[in-house]
């Protein structure tokens, strides 16, 4: 009850409340395509990739959203060169390039002023959320999903079959790289809520929760948005209760909620699978 009265009246909370539950949405949306395409160690790799561009944006005394998109950018760019002209798989080109970029973000760190600020970055911090960080992850908010909604069939068939979708005339390459940035976008949404580190939980966690609950991909896009938005709310919740770090607490909410899938899931759980066999076996005997 008391969280619910400071909700009420305080501005700061109520920014931090809308700006978490559209993170952990966005997140479970692209999240879903993230995880059906076998792509998470890239959403990884985006992620980390992104500080240097903090960084500089903060020396420039500029916005860390331009920075950040910029270095994502050239992040997935610079991985899909690798991969695509040399012998180097795609595994180890993300190993080469986000290892580079994350380096040179902690050198930058060290030569930047507002370490304070980086570190918020760095573990997130949603408390202290700005008006501007609100309306970027609004904004970026309803491209990600106004971009799913409007090109999900698209989506679909390049998901779960490549050759299919490129049999059908659709530019697979175009899409992996338009997949890419709207990553780069949600991640870059996610820093103040979870912050580099975590952000990979809100991106991998909630959708790989719904994906144990459902083969359909729409109904694991609505799962996976819920369950980012509860894990958001849920952190927000106790962080602002015990004064803890938001991202951290976030991510051991999207931990649960997986755990929950994971052993309750009713075609998939780990309980449910035993009880089944253990049933089964009972009534052979």
């Amino acid at each position: 009850m008391e969280f619910l009265h400071d909700l009420m009246n305080y501005a700061f909370l109520q920014k931090a409340f809308i700006t978490s539950v559209m993170v952990g949405i966005i997140c479970g949306v692209i999240g879903s395509f993230i995880v059906l395409r076998g792509m998470a160690l890239m959403g990884d790799a985006i992620s980390h990739a992104v500080l240097p561009g903090v960084a500089i944006s903060y020396m420039l005394s500029i916005n860390y959203f331009y920075g950040a998109v910029l270095t994502g950018v050239l992040t997935a760019f610079g991985i899909g060169a690798i991969s695509q002209n040399s012998r180097i798989k795609s595994d180890s080109a993300i190993g080469i390039v986000f290892s580079a970029f994350f380096a040179l973000g902690i050198i930058l760190i060290t030569k930047a002023r507002s370490a304070t600020d980086l570190t918020q970055i760095l573990f997130g911090n949603v408390l202290s959320v700005r008006d501007s960080d609100m309306w970027i992850t609004l904004v970026i908010g309803a491209i990600v999903i106004g971009v799913v909604v409007l090109f999900f069939k698209e989506l679909l068939i390049s998901s779960f079959d490549e050759t299919m979708a490129a049999a059908y005339g659709l530019n697979t390459r175009f899409i992996h790289y338009a997949i890419m940035f709207l990553l780069t976008l949600v991640t870059v949404a996610s820093l103040q809520t979870v912050g580099v580190i975590l952000v990979v939980s809100m991106l991998i966690t909630p959708a790989s929760a719904a994906y144990l609950l459902t083969n359909r991909l729409s109904t694991m896009v609505v799962l996976a948005s819920f369950f980012g938005a509860l894990s958001a709310v849920i952190g927000l919740y106790f962080s602002f209760l015990y004064n803890m770090p938001s991202g951290p607490v976030i991510a051991l909410a999207t931990t649960a909620i997986f755990v929950l899938a994971f052993l309750f899931s009713p075609q998939q759980g780990l309980i449910i699978q035993l009880f089944k066999s253990r049933r089964k076996q009972n009534a052979a005997a």
